[in-house]
């Protein structure tokens, strides 16, 4: 008895989580619904496996093109004579692997040091830069999965994109942390750092920047990689949690995996290797895991029981009229047309499934795009010409003509259900069928 109680809390509560019709809209409550949903969507993902596979892809990537990525980084940072200021963040990185790390840090900035960029050829220039670009689009492709975009950035913008951020991105560093470091020395700060509770606040500030600095990059990565437009507060929101969790994590990593001796009695010389992958692996499924905390905030509409939502009749043909009732309301009414990403946050269901129903709706003439971005829906037609039956006809509507392939041994009661009564069962429809053909 108690277990059956405890699966009908569970259910209970994985309904309130899913399917409540009225969700809570303030005070703490909405907090905790939104954090709810968005952890059930996380638990669903994990076991799902996409965002672990994603994560070990990304981690053997990672060991072709860290010294290539470096390197490429690294020649404009030496050209500016800047390169000594970011080492310090590559000695973090691998900090939590121990006196090991520090080792294997050395070991890389020195492979850096000795690739000569400028004197590598065309050829292995290319291959440079390829081994670079290639790592950036398997980022970015696992961005998209995860904010469920079909289409990658086209070539172009891939190579001028993906090169800006490597070239630009360390400058903008090393820019961020002389300004932070010219502002800290200021005597202004300083005179400043005399008075409490001032003092306080700019030592703890200064404690902070190395923090701060990793949700800044989090937050720039949630913002940019993802071949969408995301808004820069739920980027935010996903880069702080990111930063907090790779800040426990590397504490967590430092404390357990990298002092234990377990792994060094197996693997022996191995052991630094093994425990580099492991931290590998973490860093970029915590980065996954913050873009995918972004995309639920962005989208509530998307957490579903399952990822891969079914495109059930029912469903579409009930997303279709709220979605035509929901844009032609304000247009009858005069007011500006509503864009279509509000209106899937407003209907909370997933936005594959809206756009889905949107993009038959646009081409069965019923729909249009308007506004300078093109992100806004209007009527297709005057509102006269449209009719219940033509929304629920666009949707039925075989659009690759594959039901025209079928041999037409159906009587019409049982093709088209608008002509007979769909009540009637089988067992009739033969016996009226066979009495038809008695008459001919």
């Amino acid at each position: 008895m108690p277990s059956i109680e405890i699966k009908d809390r569970l259910k209970k509560t994985e309904e309130w989580i899913l399917a409540n019709p009225n969700p809570p809209e303030r005070g703490p409550w909405s907090w905790l619904y939104t954090t709810a949903r968005v952890l059930y969507a996380l638990g669903r993902d994990l076991v799902a496996g996409n965002l672990t596979l994603h994560a070990m892809s990304l981690v053997y990537t990672t060991l072709l093109s860290i010294v290539p990525l470096l390197a490429l980084s690294f020649s404009v940072l030496k050209a500016l004579d800047v390169h000594e200021r970011v080492k310090p963040f590559v000695y973090q990185f691998f900090q939590p692997m121990g006196p090991e790390g520090v080792e294997m840090a050395d070991r890389v900035l020195k492979f850096v040091d000795n690739i000569k960029v400028g004197v590598l050829g065309s050829v292995g220039l290319v291959i440079l830069i390829y081994t670079v670009i290639s790592l950036v689009q398997k980022i970015e492709r696992s961005f998209n999965m995860i904010w469920q975009v079909p289409e990658m950035r086209s070539v172009g913008q891939r190579f001028s994109n993906y090169l800006s951020v490597i070239m630009i991105g360390p400058l903008l560093m090393v820019s961020a942390i002389g300004i932070s470091a010219t502002v800290l020395t200021s005597d202004i700060v300083q005179a400043l750092a005399a008075v409490e509770p001032f003092g306080t606040v700019i030592a703890t500030l200064s404690r902070l920047m190395p923090f701060l600095l990793v949700c800044g990059a989090f937050t720039f990565f949630y913002a940019f990689m993802p071949n969408t437009r995301v808004y820069l507060r739920y980027a935010l929101i996903g880069g702080v949690i990111a930063g907090i969790t790779w800040q426990a994590a590397s504490i967590l990593f430092a404390t357990t995996v990298a002092t234990s001796a377990r792994y060094a009695a197996i693997y022996s010389s191995f052991a630094i290797g093994i425990i580099m992958l492991i931290w590998l692996y973490l860093n970029w499924l915590i980065l996954l895991l913050g873009a995918s905390i972004t995309f639920y905030l962005q989208n509530p509409g998307a957490i579903a029981k399952r990822q891969d939502v079914q495109f059930s009749p029912e469903l579409q043909e009930k997303v279709a009229l709220t979605l035509m009732w929901l844009v032609c309301r304000p247009f009858s009414a005069g007011r500006p047309a509503p864009q279509q990403e509000k209106l899937e946050q407003k209907m909370r269901v997933p936005g594959a499934v809206t756009r889905r129903v949107s993009d038959k709706l646009i081409r069965g003439g019923l729909l249009s795009l308007a506004g300078a971005d093109g992100d806004r829906l209007v009527p297709g037609r005057t509102l006269d010409l449209i009719s219940v039956d033509d929304i629920l006809d666009a949707v039925r509507r075989d659009e690759d003509g594959i039901a025209r392939r079928l041999p037409a041994v159906l009587p019409s009661d049982l093709s088209d259900r608008r002509q007979g009564d769909g009540k009637k069962t089988l067992s009739e429809l033969l016996k009226d069928d066979a009495e038809k053909k008695e008459q001919e």
